[in-house]
């Protein structure tokens, strides 16, 4: 489907079975950029239709033979929360690509037309500085959350000089622990499963469902992986590892709250970066947190500096925030999400959490 904007710049629109035949093509535009996380990949559309059955969406700007823009999105759809178009699900980063302020402002636009046609109740963009769509009445959640980053050096040796004696003090603690520390792909996803969904239960959260993770190691067998801590044959500790130009991100990560005074938490973080040393990364990309919250504190102890994150909206039901989780009104939910047993909300949870945005 195409659609002609302006003199000579074109928009092309790629849907389900369209959009399979093309994202390796876009993947040389995506990472064009130094220091690109591997969330700015053109496979996450397809990622999250394998792992979570949103169908995948991806708006391309070009002008004769150049590429202009990308704007990758996923259309969830489903029977409790209703219709959204969200550029990306999951992931910390999305929205529009381009170093072109028209195409990018293009691009929006065509996707405000997008989901008018959808009928969803958003769009949402997650930016990390807000783009101007003459014609687009977008709504920008400014410093509700910030990104964290950790600028590396070339050595493990020389990160460890730089952190501060509190921090080296907890990680030798976990040293001392006798854990094992493995990374790896697919063997270790039951491992990482069982930390991460009994983490997600006792913050009262529905955890996404193990064809998630699967799905991002069949997309990314080169680029992603995890790291399990082990008391014994227990994993205790766990992390999801992606490494994209430059940069290695971080986005899940959980540890068992009877092992928080062994530290091994911070022997796993201190595995993680000396792992995204090992694969040349310049930074290592903790996720985004509440500024001054529990986990930004975590966060900036070892280094890692705020930067801002713009998710930006075109509400057409509701309110912008009504599906985050720190809306007042999933309280009383929380509560009881987080006395159910575990086996429980594995079984409730991904579907719920597959149709939230």
């Amino acid at each position: 489907m195409k659609e002609t904007i302006g003199e000579s710049m074109i928009v092309n629109i790629h849907r389900g079975a369209g959009f399979t035949s093309v994202p390796e093509a876009w993947t040389p535009f995506a990472s064009r950029r130094p220091r690109t996380p591997l969330s700015y990949h053109p496979r996450w559309p397809l990622v999250l239709r394998d792992g979570l059955g949103h169908e995948p969406i991806c708006l391309e700007a070009v002008r004769g033979s150049t590429l202009l823009g990308l704007l990758p999105l996923s259309f969830v759809s489903g029977p409790l929360f209703g219709r959204f178009l969200v550029g990306l699900p999951y992931l910390n980063y999305g929205g529009a690509q381009s170093d072109d302020p028209n195409a990018a402002a293009l691009l929006i636009e065509r996707a405000a037309g997008l989901a008018d046609e959808l009928k969803v109740k958003h769009l949402e963009l997650r930016h990390e500085r807000p783009i101007e769509a003459p014609g687009v009445a977008l709504t920008t959640r400014s410093a509700a959350k910030v990104h964290m980053r950790l600028d590396l050096p070339r050595t493990s040796d020389a990160l460890w000089k730089d952190l501060k004696a509190s921090v080296r003090n907890q990680v030798r603690k976990g040293q001392k622990g006798a854990f094992t520390i493995v990374r790896g792909g697919h063997e270790l996803l039951p491992d990482f499963y069982s930390v991460f969904s009994r983490n997600m239960r006792d913050l009262g959260t529905p955890v996404f469902g193990r064809s998630l993770f699967q799905a991002i190691l069949d997309h990314f067998p080169d680029q992603a992986e995890f790291c399990v801590a082990r008391d014994g044959p227990k994993a205790v500790a766990a992390a999801l590892l992606l490494h994209g130009w430059d940069v290695t991100e971080v986005p899940s990560a959980s540890s068992l709250r009877s092992y928080n005074p062994s530290n091994v938490n911070m022997l796993m973080y201190w595995e993680l970066l000396a792992r995204a040393i090992e694969r040349g990364s310049a930074v290592f990309d903790f996720g985004r947190s509440t500024p001054d919250g529990p986990t930004f504190r975590f966060k900036r102890q070892w280094g890692a500096l705020p930067h801002p994150g713009e998710w930006q909206y075109l509400v057409r039901h509701g309110q912008a925030g009504d599906m985050r989780p720190d809306n007042p009104k999933y309280e009383h939910a929380i509560r009881i999400w987080k006395k159910l047993p575990v086996a429980l909300t594995r079984l409730l949870g991904p579907p719920i959490v597959r149709g939230l945005p």
